[in-house]
């Protein structure tokens, strides 16, 4: 048995939680979520809480996917309720994100401007031209979106232009220093 697997997971107020067969719908007020559990894992709710067990218990694969399945029902049951959100900078200049519908406009330094279509369940906004938060229900993809927006240009190492997380330190390394004294060499 998993260690993870084995706590129940609470389920708060305003969330539901809905299980038929393998299938797990979980409703709050920041959306609905939905999930097919692997084979040997089975989910039950009762008293509030949402209990997974592993009837196989002894595979190594089964005991794997009894914690897997756990944390995923915690995610969802914790991004209804409360959502997940990434923040990304952008720094160079003439970099700039505006959104427009659906659709991110990202200007990063090349010769054209880059959309990104956000999927259905994201919220993106833009502070400032620079701050971008991505916000949404399910953890996976807020750090999918927030990796593909990132993915356009990371930040590179002698300037530090790009886009890059928050709290991301960026390690810079000393650009090619003119050699001093008498030149080439050389000799004769």
């Amino acid at each position: 048995m998993s260690r993870i697997g084995k706590k129940p997971v609470e389920i708060p107020a305003k969330v539901k939680v809905a299980v038929s067969g393998s299938h797990v719908a979980v409703e709050g007020p920041k959306g609905k979520l939905a999930w097919d559990v692997p084979a040997p894992i089975t989910v039950a709710v009762a008293d509030n809480k949402v209990n997974v067990q592993n009837p196989d218990g002894e595979t190594r694969q089964s005991k794997s996917l009894h914690g897997l399945s756990r944390s995923l029902i915690a995610n969802m049951i914790s991004g209804v309720s409360e959502g997940y959100s990434k923040r990304l900078q952008i720094q160079g200049i003439g970099f700039k994100a505006a959104v427009k519908g659906q659709k991110l406009e990202l200007e990063l330094g090349f010769s054209h401007t880059i959309f990104y279509d956000i999927p259905p369940q994201i919220k993106v906004t833009v502070a400032e031209n620079v701050n971008l938060t991505i916000e949404g229900p399910d953890k996976q993809v807020v750090g999918q979106v927030a990796a593909e927006i990132r993915s356009y240009h990371p930040p590179e190492p002698y300037k530090g232009k790009g886009v890059r997380y928050l709290e991301e330190q960026v390690r810079r390394k000393e650009g090619k220093t003119v050699a001093g004294g008498s030149g080439g060499g050389g000799g004769k």
